[in-house]
């Protein structure tokens, strides 16, 4: 489990700042999961996470029939991978959609702080699941080719894979 003594917010926070796109689930009504490629809006991390959408996208109706979603995370140059979960909610908050607006998003929104469409995604984290290794590629190999040699099982560092929960009354 995770240590005790590292604020999760701040590990997943850390763990998923650098990473610019994500893949959002979301649960389509006949049950299915959809996912898409999102930008997460780079932002201190606080419990919640945000995307901007189109207030009549497939992805918002899917999260009002079941709010529940998954955002994958990953980052392969440093080995780090973060599995979120939580609950998916649509905001038209003008303030907080200009506070997060990029000029850059005027190529999927062209209307741009106009457009009547433009809304966000705030997904509340409820909990996570990461994959960090910390060792370097090499380190990594050695341990690779040690398990081939031995037919022993690759054997991880304990802090390389851990699930952690946000407290709820925690999240903004």
């Amino acid at each position: 489990m995770a240590d005790a003594h590292i604020d999760p917010i701040k590990k997943l926070g850390g763990m998923i700042k650098e990473v610019k796109f994500a893949m959002l689930t979301t649960i389509a009504e006949d049950g299915t999961l959809r996912s898409r490629p999102m930008a997460t809006q780079q932002q201190e991390f606080d419990g919640s996470l945000w995307f901007f959408t189109r207030a009549d996208s497939d992805k918002v109706h899917q999260a009002e029939h079941d709010d529940h979603v998954n955002v994958a995370y990953s980052n392969p140059d440093d080995q780090q991978y973060v599995s979120v979960n939580g609950r998916a909610e649509l905001v038209r908050d003008k303030a907080k959609i200009e506070e997060l607006w990029n000029p850059i998003y005027k190529a999927w929104f062209p209307k741009g702080l106009e457009d009547p469409e433009l809304a966000l995604i705030r997904v509340r984290v409820e909990g996570a699941e990461y994959w960090d290794t910390p060792n370097g590629k090499m380190v990594q190999l050695i341990g690779f080719v040690k398990a081939v040699v031995t037919g022993e099982p690759y054997k991880a560092s304990k802090d390389e894979h851990d699930k952690v929960s946000l407290d709820k009354n925690r999240v903004a």
